[in-house]
């Protein structure tokens, strides 16, 4: 009997149903699987008040854990032989009550010397925030071996129009009927089901040396060069935002509030100005980049956890 663990945090419910298709696949007479919600003391609601949103930033960014519910003492009855890890993406980076779980005495039991895959629902820009989960991962001494990324395929200043629209609204559904629905689509949570089978495959042999090369060949991770750029840029920018913020005082302080409003306005001048012009000089550039660009695109892709 192979055991199996599935730990996630899903606001919406679109990763659970990710992570059930992908389950789906797995699971036989030969297989066991527990799921792990992780549950926050202080829930962050959906859908959300802008201010809300906003004020988790610096929190987010920076990786500052909050408090979770302690995992039923069974959890730690079993050893795993594979945890399926699923994966929110909150300001470039783990949603925090990820990144809590991660940063945990539970998770170092939980996941020591233990296979992970780690299944991401997230808008487009997610790159960043898996280099992060690794460097959390090996910190609890745990195998990453797989991961899938399944994201919004419209284009990026469409899926910001209607991720804003389900954020705030609770609804995904197309704004003023014309919009295309946000968030992954549904053909593409229905068929997170193909990834199960080199799961399974890879877990009954108990080799997952080629896992990821698998997962690759259904296409479970699309690497966009422009988005991994400016994944990259935007990084070192949140960086100064939220070291800034987070020393102009805690939840619900004045000056907080204030810095936060200025984030927010900084946010729409690099969405709709910005990150256009950056998008023209990649395009210019890329031709002397193509070397760079594809080295990046292989490491993105992999399960690699630090570059060659």
């Amino acid at each position: 009997m192979k055991e199996i663990l599935v730990v996630y945090y899903s606001q919406t419910g679109q990763l659970f149903d990710i992570l059930r298709n992908v389950v789906s696949t797995i699971v036989d007479n030969q297989m066991n699987v527990t799921y792990h919600q992780l549950v926050p003391k202080t829930g962050y609601d959906f859908p959300w008040k802008k201010d809300k949103f906003f004020d988790v930033f610096p929190e987010s960014f920076l990786q500052i854990p909050c408090e979770l519910e302690e995992p039923n003492a069974e959890l730690f009855d079993k050893k795993y032989d594979l945890v399926l890890l699923g994966h929110q993406v909150w300001f470039l980076t783990p949603s925090i009550p990820l990144n809590s779980f991660l940063k945990s005495e539970a998770a170092k039991k939980l996941l020591k010397n233990t296979p992970v895959v780690t299944v991401i629902g997230a808008r487009n820009m997610w790159i960043q925030a898996q280099e992060k989960l690794k460097k959390l991962l090996l910190a609890c001494d745990a195998k990453l071996v797989g991961n899938i990324a399944l994201v919004d395929r419209h284009l990026n200043h469409i899926s910001v129009i209607t991720i804003t629209h389900w954020m705030f609204g609770g609804k995904k559904d197309k704004m003023y009927g014309v919009f295309p629905k946000p968030g992954v689509s549904e053909k593409d949570i229905r068929g997170a089901s193909k990834f199960g089978f080199p799961i399974k495959e890879a877990l009954m042999a108990n080799n997952f040396s080629s896992l990821q090369n698998a997962l690759l060949e259904l296409d479970a991770v699309r690497i966009k060069p422009f988005l991994s750029l400016a994944d990259k840029r935007a990084n070192l920018l949140f960086s100064k935002w939220a070291n800034l913020i987070i020393k102009k005082g805690g939840h619900g302080d004045s000056k907080r509030k204030k810095w936060l409003v200025f984030f927010n306005y900084y946010l729409l001048l690099a969405i709709w100005v910005i990150a256009p012009i950056v998008f023209i000089v990649f395009l210019l550039t890329y031709p002397i980049m193509m070397n760079s660009i594809s080295r990046e695109k292989k490491y993105f892709s992999s399960v690699t956890t630090t570059k060659d």
